[in-house]
């Protein structure tokens, strides 16, 4: 297995495989995202997160509202499934969000966060109020709680508040699409949110890292686990339509990082 870290009572690797690509976001075009759908059936996102358990990582995320995901979820569990699944929780496909975390908790979850453009626009109108009431709704779960966001900003206010277990930190301020005003990714905005990353003391979730497949995966990995706290895990989408091997080659460079950044040097 990777290495591991304590993750709210949770032994999380320091790699996460993702789940953008699988659901078809994948923050360029339209094509794009049509060809990441057409090629992830449950059969082939199942495939791939077994082969993430071979190459030693340990935890996956999702989020709870792409059907054809969830379902590969439910049967990933059923037939024993041993990568534990944090879920990114929205309430866009239930009435309110106690039904979506109630539905996240019945499949399996072993923690759950808010999706970012949710934490963003609580974060604009400086609502303290319905953020507490959706922490103890997981709460009341018996599993770790946290947000999501695409701005330090909304982490540092979240941050202040005291509410949430941890924090899933964009390293791109790519919240522009939830607003309707198209994808944006700028590297000028990867320093400040590792710095977010690095002040907040409670554990984070860094993603985004490659800017959804702009950056090389060695220098974007490298960069987000020589910023980010050694108590913190980053998360990747991994698209085997690109590069069959993607899930073993981003495991391997993990692992290599990691024993340089331990001062081990190999055989």
């Amino acid at each position: 297995m990777l290495p591991t870290v304590d993750f709210c009572g949770l032994q999380v690797t320091r790699l996460v495989i993702g789940a953008n690509p699988f659901g078809g976001y994948s923050h360029q075009n339209e094509e794009r995202d049509r060809a990441m759908r057409e090629y992830h059936t449950p059969e082939r996102i199942r495939e791939t997160w077994d082969r993430a358990e071979a190459a030693g990582i340990n935890t996956m995320i999702t989020n709870n509202e792409t059907p054809h995901v969830l379902e590969a979820v439910r049967a990933y569990r059923r037939g024993g499934g041993r990568l534990q699944w944090i879920a990114q929780v929205n309430r866009r496909a239930k009435a309110d969000m106690s039904l979506a975390v109630g539905e996240a908790v019945e499949i399996g979850c072993r923690a759950i966060y808010f999706h970012g453009a949710l934490a963003d626009g609580l974060y604009s109108r400086r609502d303290s109020r319905t953020l507490g009431q959706w922490c103890e709704t997981v709460r009341a779960h018996g599993i770790p709680v946290g947000v999501a966001g695409h701005a330090p900003e909304t982490h540092r206010w979240v941050d202040s508040l005291g509410l949430v277990d941890f924090h899933a930190v964009c390293f791109f301020n790519c919240g522009s699409l939830h607003d309707g005003k198209g994808e944006r990714f700028r590297l000028r905005d990867v320093v400040p949110a590792a710095e977010a990353v690095r002040a907040i003391q409670k554990p984070c979730i860094a993603y985004k890292i490659m800017g959804a497949g702009r950056l090389d995966p060695k220098m974007a990995l490298e960069f987000a686990l020589t910023n980010i706290k050694p108590t913190d895990v980053v998360n990747v989408g991994m698209h085997r339509g690109d590069k069959d091997n993607v899930v073993e080659e981003n495991a391997a460079t993990v692992r290599e990082i990691l024993r340089a950044e331990a001062g081990v040097v190999p055989a």
